[in-house]
């Protein structure tokens, strides 16, 4: 099966069996598909398709993917939004959706994503604020935002206060850091 196919495959394979990656036996094996790994239970822990020709958007049921620690989709042709639902993978380790089409905000449910340790969304057309949430994110590693069109300030508290400058680069109207009260959050996002 080519890999491309897992990714439409795999959220519809959810649905079934309580969404717990309990595969149908009448159905192919996701685990078995190259560019996905499960663990010895048959649950996905890594979907790695990146530089993989991919096209469409991301589909909300992705997020039923529990046990899931590296989604790796970096360097296709994706569009649309980046589901709310992706805050779901409580597992989640490396979120890496750079170098594809991206539109819209990042969804502030990505603070959730408590063992998230790399989360690249760089080279994008990615629009809105940087959500504080993120900088909730204790095991937070390594972000880069650039390369979209982000705007307000950069957040310098929490996981944020490591980050380097070049992580929020070619973002033209990100101003910044955010100098805690003197610079309201709300400015230059119109």
């Amino acid at each position: 099966m080519h890999c491309w196919l897992a990714l439409f495959y795999l959220p519809h394979l959810l649905t079934l069996k309580e969404m717990r990656c309990i595969w149908d036996p009448t159905l192919v094996n996701p685990c078995t598909w190259f560019h996905v790994t499960c663990d010895g239970q048959n649950r996905v822990i890594r979907v790695d398709l990146g530089n993989a020709r991919l096209s469409g958007s991301l589909v909300s049921e992705l997020g039923a993917l529990q046990n899931l620690q590296y989604l790796e989709l970096y360097k296709n042709s994706l569009t649309g939004h980046i589901p709310s639902e992706l805050g779901k993978l409580k597992s989640l380790v490396s979120l890496d959706l750079y170098h594809n089409n991206f539109t819209g905000s990042i969804p502030r449910s990505l603070g959730k994503l408590s063992n998230l340790a790399f989360l690249r969304l760089n080279n994008n057309k990615l629009t809105g604020r940087i959500p504080r949430e993120l900088t909730s994110i204790t095991t937070l590693k390594a972000v880069d935002f650039s390369n979209n069109d982000l705007c307000g300030t950069i957040p310098v508290t929490g996981s944020f206060s490591h980050l380097q400058a070049k992580s929020f680069d070619n973002n033209p109207r990100l101003n910044g850091p955010e100098l805690e009260g003197f610079v309201p959050y709300e400015m230059s996002c119109h």
